[in-house]
């Protein structure tokens, strides 16, 4: 058997102890952070695929307009033969 260690005994010592006392609008403060996180989180999150899908629309736009998979056109005309 193992003797009790003395972090245990002070943990113990801390949960059998008088506990303190909490503000009585604590569950009301807790709701309206965890609300107001969650509003936040939401407005993060539909302003990035907002953002994401701007610039999917922006490169379609681009690549239409300036045809980027096309090569660039020749600087020179080929030579004549066979006249």
């Amino acid at each position: 058997m193992s003797f009790p260690d003395r972090k245990e005994d002070q943990v113990r010592g801390m949960l059998e102890g008088p506990h303190p006392v909490l503000p009585p609008d604590l569950a009301a403060r807790a709701a309206g952070r965890g609300q107001r996180m969650l509003r936040r989180h939401r407005a993060a999150r539909t302003l990035g695929w907002s953002l994401l899908l701007a610039a999917v629309l922006a490169f379609t736009v681009w690549a239409a307009v300036v045809h980027p998979w096309a090569g660039p056109p020749a600087d020179t005309t080929p030579p004549l033969e066979g006249w």
